[in-house]
């Protein structure tokens, strides 16, 4: 079985879309499987969205998305593990990448991300990173695959991390396997363009180099991620 695991803080706007995608893609790849959303705490309407689109639900209070993916992948039954962000859409070409790359022996991967609607700028940026991500292995958190075997071996993400988690997970994946960036691509939001520019944004990753090298291990140094803005 696939286990789809959705983590979703306040996400009633975006995860009807991808919750659908989802049931698509893996109808189109024939094999079962299952949707877990995490919903970390939610004071909107996602619990009711998720049930609405054929997800099980399970709920936590952490507002740490290292954490709230490892209770969705400990709560999934499958052998196979995609974690999709409630933002992002996926297709048949994607979810059949992962799965070959899986059935053909990696332990994990990513793949390609575009943005839907976004400021020029944002795509530029995202065409920047596409081939660094694929050049040093590492997935964009917004999908990131793996076997459970991976999974429990790694002991999942690491939840030290508030972000940057995902550059982790792959990191220790890599140690146990061989892991695979695919070339098919998904597409997730740029909500974060609506509220911060071009120069907000770089200042923040500046921020992020110096204070927090691979990964941020302060909630005071993610404000980006936590900030509640969706």
């Amino acid at each position: 079985m696939i286990s789809f695991v959705v983590p979703a803080y306040n996400e009633e706007k975006y995860l009807a879309a991808t919750l659908q995608s989802i049931h698509a893609a893996a109808r189109a790849v024939g094999e079962s499987y299952e949707i877990v959303v995490a919903n970390d705490g939610s004071t909107d309407a996602t619990v009711r969205v998720a049930e609405q689109n054929g997800a099980r639900v399970i709920t936590v209070q952490k507002r740490q998305i290292a954490a709230t993916r490892n209770a969705g992948g400990r709560a999934a039954s499958g052998e196979r593990l995609i974690f999709v962000d409630a933002d992002t859409t996926v297709d048949e070409k994607v979810v059949r990448g992962a799965l070959d790359a899986m059935s053909a022996g990696a332990i994990g991967g990513g793949a390609e991300v575009r943005f839907g609607t976004a400021p020029r700028w944002a795509h530029m940026v995202m065409k920047l990173f596409i081939p660094v991500f694929r050049l040093v292995k590492w997935a964009a958190g917004c999908f990131v695959f793996c076997t459970r075997a991976g999974f429990e071996k790694t002991g999942g993400f690491d939840e030290t991390y508030f972000a940057g988690e995902e550059i982790i997970f792959s990191q220790a994946l890599k140690r146990y396997g061989r892991f695979v960036v695919v070339r098919a691509a998904v597409t997730t939001s740029a909500r974060k363009t609506e509220t911060f520019s071009f120069w907000q944004t770089l200042w923040l990753c500046v921020k992020i180099l110096v204070r927090s090298p691979g990964g941020i291990k302060k909630r005071s140094h993610a404000g980006f991620w936590y900030d509640g803005r969706r």
